[in-house]
């Protein structure tokens, strides 16, 4: 069974992968282009400029490159997916299983993408000193660590308190300690301001924008895919687990 939903969920991030590569090159890369053509203005307005080769070409980078990353992408987190699907399905009341893959979506976009996004939002490639990437890669994996570990307790507290408050009252109790834990991570960790004045506004939104964009259209393609790929796997009409 396990293996079952693990293809699944492979299947399932692929698919939603293809719609938020559309979505890249339909939004993204737009924005993408007028970053470099900036970043070009900038050297010459300095007068210097990087002799540097590119190893791959922008062609290749926002095409066949950008799909074999997010397709990539998506798979892992569609496994990933899965297995955690297989572990909580069942320990969670009478939830159907498209009900649960989209409470997991939603709860993976939130973690993974959203809390991190609004501490350390995405610069376009020509923002940024290139000395520090390493350092803002690893403050932006230590929020979405956080973020996952805040989700975890507070998931852990609505089991716990929903058969004392209820349902209800537990979830907005959760919640509420949730926002509480990403608000102090958030504030614990150092801020990063590399964006250069002369960037236009309009153009770092848009970017930042698509960016969130591709990440949505990701989470709830995987979401939707998956519960409707496992619903008739595991249960029958009436939601209930099928006897072999």
């Amino acid at each position: 069974m396990v293996r079952s939903l693990l293809i699944r969920g492979m299947v399932a991030g692929f698919l939603a992968s293809l719609l938020a590569f559309g979505f890249a090159k339909a939004v993204g890369e737009s924005q993408i282009e007028r970053a470099i053509a900036f970043e070009e203005q900038m050297e010459k307005a300095s007068g210097h400029h990087d002799e540097t080769p590119e190893l791959v070409g922008r062609e290749v980078q926002s095409g066949i490159g950008l799909f074999v990353g997010v397709g990539a992408f998506g798979t892992a987190v569609g496994g990933l997916f899965a297995l955690v699907f297989a572990f909580v399905y069942g320990r969670v009341g009478a939830l159907r299983a498209r009900a649960v893959s989209a409470l997991m979506a939603l709860f993976g976009f939130v973690a993974f993408a959203l809390v991190p996004f609004l501490k350390y939002p995405p610069n376009p490639p020509s923002v940024g000193d290139p000395g520090t990437i390493g350092w803002r890669t690893a403050m932006f994996f230590a929020m979405m660590a956080l973020s996952l570990a805040a989700l975890v307790l507070a998931l852990l507290m609505a089991r716990r308190l929903a058969a004392r408050l209820g349902a209800w009252n537990a979830a907005f109790a959760a919640g509420a300690a949730f926002l509480a834990l990403v608000s102090l991570a958030q504030w614990l960790l150092p801020e990063i301001n590399e964006v250069p004045d002369q960037l236009p506004a309009v153009l770092l939104w848009r970017f930042r924008v698509a960016s969130f964009g591709i990440q949505a259209v990701l989470w709830t393609g995987l979401g939707i895919l998956f519960g409707g790929l496992v619903e008739r796997l595991l249960e029958d009409g009436r939601g209930a687990f099928r006897v072999a």
